[in-house]
């Protein structure tokens, strides 16, 4: 086994050399190609991560599957976990045995989460919800708490976290900027309601592949059994983050680089 271990290792070096090689070749099909015109830094840096432009990006998909096929054959043979090629498609198929579950249950997931978002509901309670907040004019205290606690339920009906975003923060981030509240400390606040409940949520896109790893455990696990089971967990985590948010805010510990937790209003705006 640590033979096989080593040689697997030297494999994915021996993978990541061959690739850093082809790609730092003159010519190379890999390297971004700038239109004409364009400065090539300033193209560089905007297109580096993007593709079709960065060739390597594009890619990304089969180089993982590279990545992990070749060690993890490299270990078969010299450990002799692997014999022919027979045993390289049995092992394969014998991962994938418990994916048939997830793949039925997604299928419906997806058909769920689909028709509930062309109903507009989630959007309809997320923006009722940021307006009742704004119409109380409670302190910015109460106020933050509440940001936290309509966060966390709006993420039971709606799994993205960008999509809750866009739509609450055109809402949440100028009404407390006119509070004396900043953006960062708006968006810590998300954050914390946004990320407690994620794991008892059926609308949570990985949460079919959850259910799907607690069966190989638990063979009877099911949506309910999951929630069940981690609903004490995330009012733990809800209840200890937001402690943790107001601790933070109580004795002044930045949020990250240059962030505050206060915005000073500009005085045209505030006459």
């Amino acid at each position: 086994d640590n033979l096989g271990i080593v040689c697997a290792v030297a494999s994915i070096v021996v993978c990541a050399g061959l690739l850093a090689w082809w790609a730092l070749m003159p010519g190379s099909s890999l390297q971004a190609t700038p239109p004409e015109g364009e400065n090539w830094e300033l193209y560089r840096r905007l297109t580096s991560l993007r593709p079709p432009a960065a060739k390597l990006m594009a890619s990304i998909v089969p180089l993982i599957f590279i990545f992990f096929l070749i060690p993890g054959l490299v270990h078969g043979f010299v450990s002799g976990t692997f014999k022919t090629h027979r045993d390289a498609i049995k092992g394969m198929s014998k991962a994938m045995e418990s994916m048939g579950y997830y793949l039925v249950l997604v299928f419906f997931a997806a058909l769920f989460i689909a028709s509930f978002s062309q109903s507009g509901f989630g959007a309809l309670l997320a923006v009722k919800g940021a307006n009742f907040l704004k119409s109380t004019n409670a302190p910015p205290a109460v106020t933050i708490a509440g940001i936290i606690l309509l966060t966390a339920t709006i993420n039971l009906l709606i799994g993205s976290a960008s999509a809750k975003w866009a739509m609450l923060s055109p809402i949440f981030v100028p009404m407390l900027m006119i509070l004396g509240i900043s953006p960062e400390f708006t968006q810590a606040a998300y954050r914390v309601g946004d990320s407690t409940t994620n794991i008892i949520t059926p609308m949570m896109p990985y949460f079919p592949l959850v259910v799907v790893f607690c069966q190989r455990y638990v063979k009877s696990t099911g949506i309910g059994t999951v929630t069940s089971i981690m609903l004490p967990y995330s009012i733990t985590f809800l209840t200890l983050w937001s402690a943790f948010l107001f601790l933070y805010w109580q004795l002044g510990l930045p949020l990250g680089i240059q962030g505050g937790y206060e915005y000073t209003v500009p005085a045209a705006v505030a006459q």
